[in-house]
């Protein structure tokens, strides 16, 4: 129940209602209140919400079942960053460094969280003209009152940041070049500021008629803008060289599409050379390398352009693109099962930045071929055949727990041995754990159809089950492999003794309030 529950919440955070899936890992954690993911998902989905006390409270829970898991300080971290604990996010990925070093996760996360330090010191101030501004719901209000800003609060990069400066109004410093941004000051703060060209946001406020001198302050920036004393030389200089890096990729891309890579990366590196800060070409050039199998190049190159999109305040698209692309280059690098955990977390590290269907896939690709892989590393049906003996000793003893315990291991060893099956689906109608043995009698037959105990197994389930009638067609399945089974025929035997009894109603009240549990 509870990994149905789980499925569910991956479910519903993949499609971005994080609400639902806080829902369902809450149900899930009800039903293992021990399993330590459940807790690191839930917490980020909160995260997602921007419920980060709640996310914070999650981390520590993760980290408290699981204290050797590398992802539960991830979770930590993060949830200590939105609320502005940098220090303490510091100390949290450390942590997790300690105990997954080469967790990639971790590092970003302490880089961020680093630089989220320094950008705290650097625009903090005791005199903070701005503070209140942005506190508490009245700021949502205004935004949404105001002609000028309402339609800001449809797009989800500007509602991100200014939930960022609400949380802490020292990263307003981060966001002043941004239009949107200084017109939103000053509705909060009740003043008219000017920054940058006027006239391209103002088309987009559905205002009534404007002031009068609105138009003429449009006029006048026109006007200087066809002056060829505002361009610097330094600006036409740049132009130039994006129009020819713009050139260069172009180039590479026809290259690429004739599968000349070499000459593709000769274009897209000189396109990077030209313009630095379009991330566009550092991306090509590795999708490039990747096309080449020159998978080391590739990963070098997705670390680049992630870098410096981040500087740049690149589109999050790009950023988890970038990643995506690095987890595909190390799914290709993979040997061992081991080795698709950096890469699972690149493809995670993406969704986090952007929903994409194919980075899901390729996520539940790599989650796949990692299991697929553990258990073709854990195969050994000698070591299965060991565990399946000591077993059977505990359960001489009548020490079923123990007996379970071996048998498990043996088909994690071997998980196509259907005496361990058999054995264990034993163990389980001793214990009185009806659906647990008869899922394991099932899984016998399944695997041996020919195997007789797998159906003495099924029948005493269904049998102590007071299912009289499925008991008797599983005895009597298992009778045509093997007609001469004395287990069977006295299973019949029962079966029909029962069935006759309940015909000629001579069931007691007891018996029959016990038949109706078992049946409902």
């Amino acid at each position: 129940m509870a990994d149905e529950a789980k499925a569910k919440g991956n479910a519903a955070f993949s499609s971005g209602d994080f609400n639902a899936a806080v829902t369902h890992f809450t149900e899930a954690i009800n039903l293992a209140p021990t399993n330590h993911v459940l807790y690191s998902n839930r917490s980020a989905a909160y995260a997602s919400l921007n419920k980060y006390s709640e996310a914070l409270a999650d981390a520590k829970k993760t980290v408290e079942v699981k204290p050797d898991w590398g992802k539960g300080y991830s979770r930590l971290g993060a949830a200590h960053v939105g609320l502005g604990q940098y220090s303490d996010a510091i100390s949290a990925y450390k942590r997790g460094l300690e105990i997954d070093p080469n967790n990639e996760a971790l590092k970003s996360g302490l880089a961020d969280a680093q630089a989220g330090a320094a950008r705290s010191r650097a625009g903090a101030s005791p005199m903070n003209p701005f503070g209140d501004a942005f506190s508490g719901p009245e700021m949502w209000a205004k935004l949404t009152a105001d002609p000028s800003t309402r339609a800001f609060l449809q797009q989800p990069d500007f509602v991100k940041m200014m939930q960022e400066i609400q949380t802490n109004p020292s990263n307003l410093n981060l966001y002043l070049k941004d239009q949107r941004v200084m017109q939103a000051l000053g509705v909060l703060l009740n003043v008219k500021l000017r920054g940058g060209p006027a006239g391209a946001e103002d088309e987009e406020i559905p205002e009534s008629p404007p002031a009068p001198k609105q138009p003429e302050p449009r006029k006048e920036e026109k006007k200087s803008e066809s002056e060829p004393m505002e361009v610097s030389e330094e600006e036409t200089e740049a132009k130039k060289r994006k129009a020819e890096a713009i050139k260069e990729k172009e180039a590479g891309n026809a290259a690429y599409k004739k599968k000349d890579f070499d000459t593709a990366i000769q274009h897209y590196t000189k396109a990077m050379e030209l313009d630095d800060e379009d991330i566009s070409y550092i991306m090509n050039r590795a999708a490039t390398y990747l096309e080449m199998g020159q998978l080391e190049d590739c990963i070098k190159d997705c670390d680049k352009a992630v870098e410096r999109g981040r500087e740049q305040r690149a589109d999050y698209k790009m950023i988890a693109k970038a990643l995506t692309r690095k987890g595909t280059a190390l799914v290709k690098m993979a040997k061992g099962s081991k080795d698709f955990e950096p890469a699972i977390e690149m493809f995670q590290k993406a969704l986090t930045e952007h929903r994409n269907p194919d980075t899901l896939k390729k996520l539940n690709d790599a989650e796949k071929a990692k299991k697929e892989l553990e258990q073709q590393e854990y195969f050994d049906p000698k070591l299965a055949d060991e565990e399946r003996e000591k077993g059977n000793e505990y359960f001489k003893q009548q020490k079923y727990p123990e007996a379970i315990k071996h048998y498990t291991e043996s088909l994690r060893r071997n998980p196509k041995d259907p005496k361990a099956y058999s054995n264990r689906a034993a163990c389980y109608t001793k214990l009185g754990a009806m659906p647990e043995g008869l899922k394991d009698a099932e899984k016998c037959i399944e695997l041996d159809p020919t195997f007789a105990k797998g159906y003495t197994r099924k029948g005493a389930v269904q049998f102590f089950m007071k299912e009289y009638e499925k008991a008797l067609e599983t005895y009597q399945e298992g009778l045509k492999h093997d007609a001469s089974n004395q287990e069977l025929l006295d299973g019949v035997r029962r079966c029909v003794q029962q069935i006759n009894k309940a015909s000629r109603g001579d069931l007691s009240p007891d018996e029959l309030k016990e038949r109706q549990v078992w049946l409902s």
